[in-house]
């Protein structure tokens, strides 16, 4: 497991651009975590690797978002007010997951039919400071660890 420390919004956004520059079709990352701990900012940070930061919008009642850009369809679920994940199948989930980036908040839900490969994001605040997030990161599969690892690293290196 590995661990970023994000001290701000741009922090996040920005790391979150780095690991979408790394995300091809068929990658799912599972987005964990509190209302208002930074979800769907970094969702807005893989947006803005694809160029589309400005159509970003939550998907809580429509439950998912498409977004479309000259490499690969993007898309970006809310799954919070599903009841089980027999919804997920009735929305034509399955599909989603094979034809795209799919970028899942409140993911958890529906962890039990995922396919082997896949990222868990766990995010939560800082008790003594409200801009900190602390982004928790769990791979399955191969590729996911290679992702975290070479985003940590240009992420520290661009700081410097």
């Amino acid at each position: 497991m590995y661990t970023f420390l994000s001290k701000n919004e741009l922090e996040t956004k920005k790391f979150a651009k780095i690991l979408g520059s790394q995300l091809k079709k068929g990658d799912i990352i599972i987005l964990s975590g509190d209302l208002g701990s930074g979800k769907t900012k970094f969702t807005e940070g893989i947006l803005s690797y694809f160029g589309l930061e400005n159509e970003i919008s939550s998907p809580t009642f429509t439950i998912v978002n498409e977004y479309n850009n000259k490499n690969v369809p993007i898309y970006h679920f809310d799954v919070y007010r599903l009841s089980d994940v027999d919804e997920f199948f009735a929305i034509g989930g399955e599909e989603y997951l094979q034809n795209g980036i799919c970028i899942i908040e409140w993911g958890e839900l529906i962890e039990t039919i995922l396919p082997k490969n896949y990222l868990k994001i766990s995010f939560s605040k800082d008790d003594t400071n409200d801009s900190i997030r602390i982004l928790k990161f769990d791979a399955f599969g191969d590729r996911f660890d290679r992702y975290i690892k070479t985003s940590l690293t240009a992420f520290k290196e661009d700081s410097n």
